[in-house]
Order: C-alpha cells, then structure tokens, then sequence
C-alpha cells in the first residue's frame, strides 16, 4: 500500500516538472536560484496575473513574507513576517531560500555577496525569511514585466 502511493507521489511529482517545463512562464521561474518545479507550478497556481499586484512587495505581502509593522507617535516599529497569505507557498519559498543559503559563500555574484553579509550580521532564520522576501519580489519582477532571471555581478 505505502509502495503504491509512493510510485503515485513520484509519478505526480513527474508530472507537475515537465508541465512546469513545457510552461513559458514556468521555464523563466525555474531560472531564480532556490526555486525549483515544485516551487514554480505553485507560484504558477497562486499568482495567475501577477500585473494584478502593484509591485513586488505587494505580491510578496499577499504571502506574509513583508514585516509586520507597529506605529505609534510618528514612530514605526518593523517586527517579524506578518505569516499572512499562502502558508505552504511562503514555506516552499522560505526552503529554497534555505538551499540557496547553504552555498552563499560559493556565490561570487551580487546575491551572494548580499548573503554572505547579512549571514555575519544576522540569525540564519532571518536570512531565510530576507531571501525568501527577496525571491518572491523577483517572481514578480519576472512574471508582471517578463524576462528571465539574470544574476547580477558583485561590484567590487
């Protein structure tokens, strides 16, 4: 019975890559690092027009990866993510940022070296919520406006 459906979840899983790769859309989303099939087809699912939301971090709200805000007498407070929106979205997000992060110090472009320093100064989790937050901006960048993900050399 476990045999069975594990045969059924790969089968599914197969599935969902190549639709994922046949897709125009899909075949650009696969070109952001930590965003792999899986990832892609539900961020396909969720955002359908992404020219809907008005810029990257609204799009990026709408899956709780924003900090919270808390204002009072002209004073505002940033805290953690908001968690609102997609949970298991946001988590497949946050999980390919955690994969991207595991090898920030190989990375010698701008996103790498952007990682490396907020790894110093920050906990690993907060770098994961930060990149995810970041990714979510560049699907939007991708499917509202078109092209393809391009990594960007580090300045030196």
């Amino acid at each position: 019975m476990l045999a069975r459906i594990g045969w059924e979840l790969v089968e599914l899983e197969t599935q969902i890559k190549q639709q994922t790769l046949e897709d125009e859309a899909g075949q650009r989303l696969l070109t952001i690092p930590g965003i792999g099939p899986i990832t892609a087809s539900s961020l396909l699912a969720m955002a359908g027009d992404a020219r809907a939301f008005k810029c990257g971090r609204d799009f990026a709200a709408s899956l709780g990866l924003v900090p919270r805000q808390h204002s009072t007498g002209g004073r505002a407070t940033l805290l953690g993510i908001s968690k609102r929106g997609n949970k298991q979205l946001r988590s497949l997000l946050v999980q390919g940022a955690r994969a991207v992060m595991r090898y920030a110090e190989r990375r010698t472009d701008a996103l790498g070296r952007w990682l490396q320093a907020l790894l110093r100064r920050r906990h690993s989790n907060v770098v994961a919520c930060a990149l995810a937050n970041k990714m979510a901006r560049i699907v939007w960048a991708i499917l509202a406006k078109g092209g393809e993900y391009r990594a960007q050399p580090a300045i030196a």
